[in-house]
């Protein structure tokens, strides 16, 4: 099996030619490089091949670095784009993006009331968008923000949806089970899927990071594996004792109720068929 992580960050030291947005400085990078080639350094021993890369929030809406490691390595590199989703008309900037390989949007509450995170003229139109052009929503989140999607879920039935980290359900160090049953509830509708993902910000924190079992099971019995996708959350991921491995190894390895036909869509097609149609 060939495998896509589906959630990957990179970053480049050479502030001049892809300078930081405004609000960041060089310290805030850490670690201080984890360029294309880094991460292929540890994707590659493991058998993955493509990776879903995440515009870094260093560069605001600058998405340079992560458009010229696309185009460097054809077919490698999906994206996910950040552009303004308090602006105006939208629409263009994502159909021009679109062309270069992006196949979704990040979204996050930010400064919001998460009740109203996605609230906005600029945000249904990316919605609508989003839907006309086959690109996803792909929201970083905690829990609660989780009622203000499902409203705007019913709203826009046709668009992509895609729940970063599990909702980052236990990134306290506690998997509460209101939270995992809000996520579960989503699954009611039909376009939107999950990245089971950042393990080592969930939970224990600790490899080889059996105590989540629970929590992806019941994620996985409500979705189903073609609607879950494997990530890493590089380079976050490969910092102090965690490792790649370690990551993808709970999929394949650690968790018994999935039978080969669910891995090989949580480790490879799930994300193929959201990220990489037409790359």
């Amino acid at each position: 099996m060939e495998y896509i992580d589906a959630h990957s960050h990179v970053w480049t030291p050479d502030v001049k030619k892809y300078p930081l947005a405004p609000g960041y400085k060089v310290a805030d990078m850490q670690p201080p490089s984890f360029t294309a080639e880094e991460l292929q350094a540890e994707m590659m021993p493991v058998g993955v091949n493509r990776v879903v890369l995440i515009q870094m929030s260093f560069y605001g809406f600058d998405n340079s670095y992560m458009l010229d490691c696309m185009a460097k390595y054809p077919g490698m590199f999906s994206g996910v784009a950040v552009i303004d989703q308090k602006g105006d008309n939208p629409t263009p900037k994502m159909l021009d993006l679109k062309k270069k390989g992006v196949r979704g949007f990040r979204i996050a509450p930010k400064t919001k009331k998460v009740d109203e995170w996605l609230d906005g003229a600029c945000m249904e139109e990316m919605w609508t968008t989003g839907a006309k052009e086959g690109m996803a929503m792909c929201c970083l989140m905690n829990p609660n923000g989780l009622p203000a999607l499902d409203k705007m879920c019913q709203k826009h039935r046709d668009t992509t949806v895609v729940i970063d980290h599990l909702a980052r359900i236990g990134v306290t160090g506690k998997i509460e089970p209101e939270e995992v049953d809000a996520l579960c509830k989503m699954a009611k509708h039909p376009n939107v899927y999950v990245k089971v993902s950042a393990f080592y910000a969930l939970g224990k924190k600790q490899m080889p990071y059996h105590d989540l079992a629970p929590l992806i099971k019941k994620v996985y019995q409500a979705f189903g594996a073609k609607r879950l996708m494997w990530a890493t959350d590089c380079p976050y991921q490969v910092q102090g004792p965690h490792t790649y491995r370690a990551s993808i190894d709970l999929i394949k390895n650690g968790l018994p109720f999935l039978s080969d036909d669910d891995k090989s869509w949580i480790l490879e097609k799930t994300a193929e068929h959201v990220f990489f149609q037409g790359i």
